[in-house]
């Protein structure tokens, strides 16, 4: 009893604030007017012509989650070439992301609202046959329906900061009653495998599968292109890129970047913003501080005027990444917990970010541990960082070399992942011990389950 009075507290909540939900998108549809469309999927109502039902459901939330899963989605295509297949988000980039690079291979809406009804009008509509929820998102409803409805749900490249678990413990009960109806954890890394066991979920249902963005593959075309883009937009420039910045940080990039400018004169930053909305606040920040700023909307060069190119694109950041001889990983600035630092990894550019990386913390200990990224602590030691990488092309080179091969080194999530979904979507007695085995393997080692 305790357990239905529990959730019934959390939909009252969430029904009640929902109102602030939409205000929020109404806010910042101001910036990004996209944001005051599709509000009927954030309710499940849908408009359009009826559904494909039996689908695989992916949840990405976001533009990262989304990139993440990816090459899982394609492989599943190849594997499965007559199974429909649905990509929910939740953010304004991860949708525009998700219809630019899959387009009309999946459906595509908004993961609605976690209130009362809406799971089950979404459920209803599509047919799940197996849910698939990208790193970390727990919704009590969503879930509980899913159960009701005999949908497996699995959660992959499931990570779980401490902070994160500490949250959760806070509403324990509700926590271990959601988890309870999961099928599967495939956990980035041991820690956080005992993190989600820490908060509820049954260790028999959890294992380490590593990373997925480790998998995301590199084309050889990528490098031709960011060769190409060095070439026409910045010339023999020196070039440092600061990806995925926020509020508060911006300012001590810019900082640090015109202490390293009295050394390299000739340096281009490119600056990235996380949030498209802040493209024209950035670029204000910018020339307030005195920096000359090329938009890349507008098309022109850096090869010999302009010390800041603004990127004000979506889709172009590995291209840009391949173009730049140093990457600074943002959100670490600051307290957001960093952002994907394996990307600029995996085309062998060295690594910087900051002290707060606690979203890819062994991500980013091993990194600096392989020689292929440096921690920073603040703008005066970016800055000391940036100069000793540029003055030195040796040291930089290799460890670009490291970040590249420490990529390399940890593949191999993207096939665990298609032998476990084979087990649901194959229906044959040996899939399904197939599955068993993994299970069973996975939780006699240290690691997950110990």
């Amino acid at each position: 009893m305790g357990r239905v009075l529990m959730r019934l507290v959390y939909s009252l909540i969430i029904t009640l604030i929902s109102p602030f939900f939409f205000l929020r998108l109404l806010y910042r549809s101001r910036k990004a007017p996209d944001y005051r469309s599709r509000w009927n999927e954030r309710l499940a109502i849908y408009r359009s012509r009826p559904a494909q039902s039996g689908v695989v459901w992916f949840h990405a939330v976001s533009f990262g989650e989304a990139e993440a899963v990816f090459p899982l989605i394609r492989a599943l295509q190849e594997r499965y070439p007559d199974l429909p297949q649905l990509v929910t988000a939740t953010t304004l980039t991860g949708s525009n992301r998700i219809r630019s690079v899959l387009g009309d291979s999946v459906q595509h809406v908004y993961l609605p609202y976690d209130l009362p009804g809406t799971a089950g009008r979404f459920l209803g509509r599509f047919k799940p046959i197996l849910g698939v929820v990208v790193e970390t998102e727990i919704w009590p409803n969503l879930y509980r329906e899913c159960a009701v409805m005999g949908i497996p749900l699995a959660i992959i490249n499931a990570r779980l900061s401490e902070k994160s678990a500490r949250g959760y413990r806070k509403i324990s009960s509700l926590v271990r009653q959601t988890l309870s109806t999961v099928a599967l954890i495939a956990a980035q890394a041991p820690e956080d495998a005992e993190r989600f066991a820490g908060i509820g979920a049954n260790r028999a249902n959890v294992l380490v599968t590593g990373n997925l963005k480790f998998d995301y593959p590199v084309p050889t075309s990528i490098f031709e292109q960011g060769s190409l883009l060095r070439r026409n937009l910045f010339g023999e420039r020196p070039v440092w890129i600061a990806a995925s910045t926020h509020h508060g940080e911006e300012e001590q990039i810019l900082d640090a970047f015109a202490t390293v400018r009295t050394k390299v004169p000739d340096l281009v930053l490119i600056l990235v913003p996380r949030r498209p909305e802040r493209f024209a606040r950035v670029k204000l920040l910018s020339e307030n501080r005195g920096f000359e700023v090329v938009l890349r909307s507008s098309g022109l060069p850096c090869c010999e005027f302009g010390q800041l190119f603004l990127l004000d694109s979506m889709g172009e950041l590995k291209q840009f990444y391949a173009a730049a001889d140093i990457a600074f990983i943002g959100g670490s600035l600051v307290k957001t917990g960093g952002h994907n630092a394996l990307e600029a990894a995996a085309l062998g550019v060295p690594v910087l970010f900051g002290p707060h990386m606690f979203n890819f913390e062994k991500i980013a200990h091993s990194l600096v541990k392989a020689g292929a990224a440096f921690q920073i602590t603040d703008r005066a030691s970016l800055a000391r960082q940036v100069s000793i990488l540029l003055d030195d092309y040796d040291y930089r080179k290799a460890a670009g070399a490291s970040a590249r091969a420490f990529v390399e080194d940890n593949r191999g999530t993207l096939k665990k992942l298609l032998e476990l979904f084979s087990a649901y979507l194959d229906t044959s007695p040996e899939a399904c011990e197939t599955l068993e085995n993994q299970m069973r393997s996975s939780n006699s080692k240290a690691g997950p389950g110990a």
